[in-house]
């Protein structure tokens, strides 16, 4: 199957940001959208305005640290339409400081919602591309995954592992599963909501001057969404014009 339109397409993190952004446009463009998020509230808010404006949405409370809520919502989207094309592995956190702050638990944090919360979307979804021979992981670096800065060593560790495990998969799955990471530079989102340091939520403040929104990562997910099936879009980067890094 190519293009968007039919597709069932099941979204981590999908309640803000990059998440809510490409539930609207790939809703827009004929999908069928299942959104997944800790906060329910705005999942079905997010749901109803989709719905209203024509699209196909359902949404299931999600929290990607718990496998068996991942194993959960990846059924609930193929019990509800019969099969599920492309999951993208969105959610994720970035609670920036510096090492010596050992701010331990939100280390842990980061490690289990960025690294295992893409883990339990592969091991959930993964059976089921490889039962049907087909569909698509598109998981959500970060251009911290490819460069180092103060203050984001653990955070831009877990961006560097979604590379690493997505090129494995990509090497292992062959032929009939695609895989795609996309790797947003500074973009309008609630990441930064999680930033306890006042040093580092201040130095975010000034470089999130130049952010651009999330609807342009939105329509790179589309991109590698849209292409024939015997195309593999493997990564994409994003990031403003201005940015210097």
């Amino acid at each position: 199957m190519s293009g968007i339109k039919g597709k069932v397409i099941a979204i981590t993190g999908a309640s803000s940001g990059i998440g809510e952004a490409t539930a609207r446009l790939l809703a827009s463009k004929g999908a069928h959208v299942v959104l997944g998020a800790r906060r329910t509230d705005r999942l079905e808010a997010l749901t109803s305005a989709l719905r209203a404006d024509g699209g196909s949405a359902r949404y299931r409370a999600l929290d990607v640290t718990k496998r068996a809520d991942v194993e959960s919502f990846m059924g609930f989207a193929r019990a509800e339409h019969g099969r599920l094309d492309v999951i993208i592995n969105n959610a994720g956190v970035m609670p920036l400081s510096k090492l010596e702050a050992l701010k331990v638990e939100e280390w842990d944090r980061m490690i289990d919602v960025n690294i295992r919360g893409v883990l339990h979307g592969i091991a959930a979804g993964l059976p089921i591309m490889q039962a049907q021979r087909s569909g698509q992981f598109i998981n959500l670096s970060s251009i911290g995954g490819h460069s180092v800065v103060p203050t984001a060593a653990v955070y831009c560790a877990t961006k560097y592992a979604v590379i690493a495990i997505s090129e494995g998969l990509r090497q292992e799955v062959g032929g009939d599963i695609r895989v795609t990471v996309i790797s947003p530079g500074v973009t309008t989102s609630e990441l930064a909501d999680s930033i306890s340091d006042a040093g580092a939520r201040e130095g975010m403040r000034e470089y999130r001057r130049i952010a651009i929104p999330p609807e342009a990562i939105a329509r790179s997910i589309a991109f590698a969404i849209e292409q024939p099936a015997d195309v593999d879009v493997n990564e994409i980067i994003v990031r403003p014009t201005a940015s210097p890094n």
